[in-house]
């Protein structure tokens, strides 16, 4: 693709952002991510949003938050599914030829409506509903059928979270809570077995906003300097099943990733410097890793991934950042020496029923 990032910004993270209302925070992002491209809003052709009117706590959002995410007056498309279908969206239109300098914002204030609470609403109401499924639950199912599947053992994962917790907390852009000693995960209550409270990334508020370019906007402004070109993206949605052949499957994840790899030039995974994931268990890490067999890159959320900050929406979104970040050189104390191409995944929908990928080239 030739479209590139050229700014962005990624709130500070905080279990509750409560000195700011939600307009605030997403006006203070969008205008950061302008400032850090050099730009201002009047140059802009189209701005992209990507939110959940239910995790805003409000109906139809963007006819409040528009104009905050710097869409007032300007070409505008929204989407629900998470903040990094919004950038796949957003990179679409700035290579399309028809629209040049964008502007894609994305948040989640999650401490304004509980992510369970509306994922509970989400269920087949004839169906699934009665039963009182929500996201901890599938991602039970889930657990279930990849710990058969691959052989994960629980042990396993208490490992694989304590040293996310160690990597997140040398990430001074995340929450650098401190690492939890074993047997605090191990002994925090099921969930949905055999989920543990301990194996979830804790769910934060945070938002992000990147401003894009055109290669031809990019050749017409010898001044900017690109963080990042978007080399590759990808999204599957799976079904909405959640049967053992689906869960264990992740044949979305596969397919978006390799979608997104085809599209960059790559031929697997393991030519990636590194990966950021959207792992909201610890299963999920050690499944995305099975996942990929001998494709697994050397780096894997160097970042921290969802134990630094999980905005969960917009928590692509963050993991995207991260990897311009790192192919800038800049990621300071988690960083990959050397990264020159890196990739973000995101997810949504129960058990990652949707995957999305992007992958970044230095510039």
């Amino acid at each position: 693709m030739d479209v590139y990032v050229i700014g962005m910004a990624v709130h500070d993270p905080a279990d509750r952002i409560a000195d700011k209302r939600l307009e605030e925070m997403v006006f203070d992002t969008a205008r950061a991510a302008l400032d850090d491209a050099g730009v201002a809003r009047a140059e802009l052709d189209h701005v992209t949003i990507a939110a959940c009117d239910e995790l805003d706590g409000r109906s139809i959002s963007s006819m409040l938050m528009a104009a905050p995410a710097g869409a007032y007056l300007k070409d505008e498309m929204k989407v629900t599914d998470s903040g990094l279908t919004g950038l796949c969206l957003a990179a679409m239109r700035a290579g399309s030829g028809v629209f040049h300098l964008g502007l894609i914002s994305s948040w989640n204030k999650s401490s304004i409506a509980p992510v369970e609470e509306v994922m509970k609403s989400r269920c087949d109401p004839f169906f699934v509903g009665p039963v009182g499924l929500n996201m901890a639950i599938t991602d039970g199912l889930f657990a279930q059928s990849v710990s058969d599947a691959y052989g994960i053992k629980e042990d396993d994962v208490n490992r694989a979270v304590i040293e996310g917790y160690r990597r997140a907390h040398r990430n001074p852009r995340g929450m650098q809570r401190q690492v939890p000693p074993d047997y605090e995960i191990a002994n925090s209550p099921h969930l949905a077995a055999p989920l543990r409270k301990g194996h979830q990334a804790p769910i934060t508020d945070g938002a992000v906003s990147m401003v894009l370019a055109s290669g031809e906007w990019v050749a017409e402004h010898p001044q900017c300097q690109p963080l990042a070109r978007i080399a590759g993206i990808g999204w599957r949605n799976e079904s909405y099943s959640l049967n053992q052949e689906r869960l264990a499957g992740l044949e979305g994840f596969r397919n978006s990733l390799d979608d997104a790899l085809n599209m960059a030039g790559l031929l697997d995974a393991s030519e990636l410097d590194l990966i950021e994931l959207d792992c909201q268990t610890g299963y999920h890490e050690l499944a995305f890793k099975a996942a990929l067999g001998d494709e697994v890159p050397e780096f894997v959320s160097p970042s921290g991934g969802t134990f630094a900050q999980n905005p969960y929406f917009c928590t692509g979104m963050t993991n995207a950042a991260e990897a311009i970040l790192q192919v800038n050189g800049l990621a300071g104390p988690v960083q990959v020496q050397g990264a020159q191409i890196a990739a973000a995944h995101g997810s949504h929908g129960f058990a990652q029923q949707g995957n999305v990928a992007v992958v970044f080239e230095g510039v």
